[in-house]
């Protein structure tokens, strides 16, 4: 036993681990206000009516467009040229990790939501806030919230990937557009993107293109055959970008290509 005047040490840590649930017992058996948490529960049970069948139907169609929503993103918006050009830039910069994929995949993005903004716009005011409000059926939400997209993947899209799609298809000529197809102009309109953006990527490619083969010939004229050309050339290629204000021209030359 201390004495009176002895200290009271304190408990070992490896206890520590050990008293915590004992003390969260003790605090939960207490007499407390009760908190109200929300219970999540998923299960299977016979429908009363078609009204719970359709409910069932909508919340599967819901969690399908949730999971194929970066599919749409890329398949019927601006972001594939936006990546594919900002990734032809990386490479005809020759820089290994800078910028990182990651900064290239944020910017693709977020200019994609710049660009396609009045777009989204017009989607929510004409389709999601009247479907949220109950006055379209999803039907019909559907169909007005894809017909501004439409009309945005019909300005970029190429009469050559169209006439393609349709020809591989094997459906009818259409008379006009509204008798294209989602699942003819979906593809067209991706094939149209990629070869805009490879268009941009070979004319930014031009000039980096020409200061290597400057440095290389330099290099060998002077006879310095084992020093890598990528090493003169890398620093001349940024101070080019920089001076020229390579940002600004590649972003709004980008934006503008959509207008």
């Amino acid at each position: 036993m201390a004495g009176a005047g002895s200290r009271v040490e304190a408990p070992p840590r490896s206890l520590l681990p050990f008293a915590l649930p004992i003390l969260i017992v003790l605090f939960a058996s207490l007499p407390a206000v009760s908190q109200i948490l929300p219970k999540v529960s998923l299960g299977f049970d016979k429908a009363n009516g078609p009204k719970d069948v359709a409910v069932t139907l909508e919340l599967v169609a819901m969690l399908t467009i949730l999971s194929l929503a970066p599919s749409i993103l890329i398949m019927m918006t601006c972001f594939t040229r936006v990546v594919v050009v900002l990734t032809f830039l990386k490479q005809a910069l020759g820089t290994q990790n800078a910028p990182p994929n990651q900064m290239l995949m944020g910017l693709s993005l977020f200019l994609t939501f710049f660009i396609m903004g009045p777009t989204f716009k017009r989607v929510n005011d004409e389709a999601l806030q009247p479907y949220l409000a109950e006055k379209l059926d999803y039907k019909v939400a559907i169909e007005k919230g894809m017909a501004p997209m439409r009309e945005f993947m019909l300005k970029q899209v190429n009469e050559k990937d169209l006439a393609l799609m349709v020809r591989i298809s094997r459906s009818p000529t259409p008379k006009n557009v509204d008798d294209l197809s989602n699942f003819t102009l979906i593809p067209a309109f991706c094939i149209s993107e990629l070869r805009s953006s490879f268009i941009i990527g070979f004319l930014i490619y031009i000039p980096f293109l020409v200061i290597d083969m400057v440095v290389s010939s330099v290099l060998m004229s002077m006879g310095m055959m084992m020093l890598p050309p990528v090493m003169i050339s890398t620093p001349f290629k940024l101070i080019l970008f920089v001076l020229v204000d390579g940002w600004n021209l590649v972003i709004q030359q980008l934006v503008l290509s959509f207008r």
